[in-house]
């Protein structure tokens, strides 16, 4: 709203000397200050890293209209103590799932396994694993219950750990699109060939930012949650919140997809990451192609691995945001790396009347809400934790 927006605008004048050292805020990252709690809101106003959105369009207006296909990057074992089940599911929460499955298998719900979440309000296929003694047997192909169905089943010789997967596929319609299609089209063709901010998408602030504001009360009392799920998520929140604020910054200084000296730079796809002393046209070639990425930290105890102005630009966002930062390394959780920029594969897109249908794939942890943010306007809005 236009009120939000001067307030905005007068917040930023009087923190911009503090927070920013290197030059102003194109945008601030939800709240100015620690003492304003975050709250939904129809946009998180996160910079584009191409411009602004493309077109206005209608997102998951039916759960079909958001399809996920996990890909777990590995077959079956055909053989071992658990099985592993291919499932579909519409409108359902993956951990409630998994507590239906472990009812009817009658095992204890942590037997089950997965290898991430997936999101409630669309329609997914994701793996997941319970013991062969299961009460079921082997009879788990067709089981189904509110919101899922079992569509395969195999054995296989390890229960599925959280992470355990490669990357996910994703079919999007865009309802009733409005506006230049043609533009829509060239920001498509601009973020195949370079990616886009690998932001985290609202869902991993809960609704209406309940998860983030859980950290903030529990880093400002003392008082952990009781729950080691609400735990979990409250931390992840807390690190996503630092992390975007991160590649705020480096959008507002376009390094969001270059390399800069004392950057750490991860190989695409994998976990592989390396300090960068100097850029040079090896580096900057690679990193081009989308071969490597800069990344960003995720927070926690230990020294930065960045180096330079890169980690004083870490540093002086964690200053900005310094409960939050000290509440993660209290919480002892380790010093991190995730990319700041996403790799959009196997992107295409057809026009069916007034709306449009993308096909991508994403490696795993990347939000294809931060895909739809750089297309959509609006797209970032308040979301559910799956």
């Amino acid at each position: 709203m236009p009120g939000d927006r001067v307030g905005r605008a007068a917040n930023l004048k009087a923190i911009s000397s503090r927070c920013n050292e290197r030059g102003p805020l194109t945008a601030l990252l939800f709240p100015v200050s620690e003492s304003t709690p975050y709250r939904g809101r129809s946009s998180l106003d996160l910079p584009c890293g191409h411009g602004g959105p493309a077109v206005r369009a209608r997102v998951r207006a039916q759960p079909e209209d958001f399809i996920v296909r996990e890909w777990l990057g590995f077959p079956a074992d055909g053989a071992g103590d658990h099985w592993l089940l291919r499932v579909r599911k519409r409108g359902a929460n993956t951990q409630w799932v998994a507590r239906q499955l472990g009812r009817l298998a009658n095992i204890h719900p942590r037997d089950v396994g997965y290898a991430g979440l997936k999101d409630r309000h669309a329609v997914t296929e994701q793996a997941f694993t319970v013991p062969a003694r299961s009460a079921v047997g082997d009879a788990w192909v067709g089981v189904r219950g509110e919101g899922f169905e079992v569509l395969s089943a195999e054995r296989h010789r390890r229960k599925l750990k959280r992470g355990a997967l490669r990357a996910n596929d994703f079919e999007i319609v865009l309802r009733d699109v409005s506006g230049d299609v043609a533009v829509l089209e060239g920001r498509l063709a601009t973020i195949a060939q370079d990616g886009v901010p690998n932001y985290f998408g609202p869902q991993r602030f809960g609704h209406d930012g309940g998860n983030l504001e859980l950290a903030r009360h529990w880093f400002a009392s003392g008082e952990a949650p009781r729950d080691r799920m609400q735990r979990s998520f409250a931390l992840s929140a807390a690190r996503a919140f630092l992390f975007n604020a991160v590649l705020e910054r480096r959008i507002a200084d376009a390094t969001w997809s270059r390399l800069q000296p004392g950057d750490v730079a991860n190989l695409d796809g994998s976990g592989s990451v390396f300090t960068v002393e100097s850029v040079d046209e090896t580096l900057a070639a690679r990193c081009a192609i989308l071969d490597i990425h800069p990344t960003g930290p995720l927070w926690g105890t230990g020294e930065l691995a960045s180096r330079g102005t890169v980690a004083a630009l870490e540093k002086s966002v964690m200053e900005c945001h310094a409960s939050l930062a000290h509440g993660l390394g209290a919480a002892d959780l380790e010093q991190e790396r995730r990319a700041l920029r996403l790799r959009v594969a196997d992107l295409r897109w057809s026009r069916e009347g007034s709306d449009v249908r993308l096909c991508f794939r994403l490696s795993r942890g990347a939000f294809a809400t931060a895909v739809l943010h750089e297309l959509v306007e609006g797209t970032f809005v308040d979301g559910e934790e799956d």
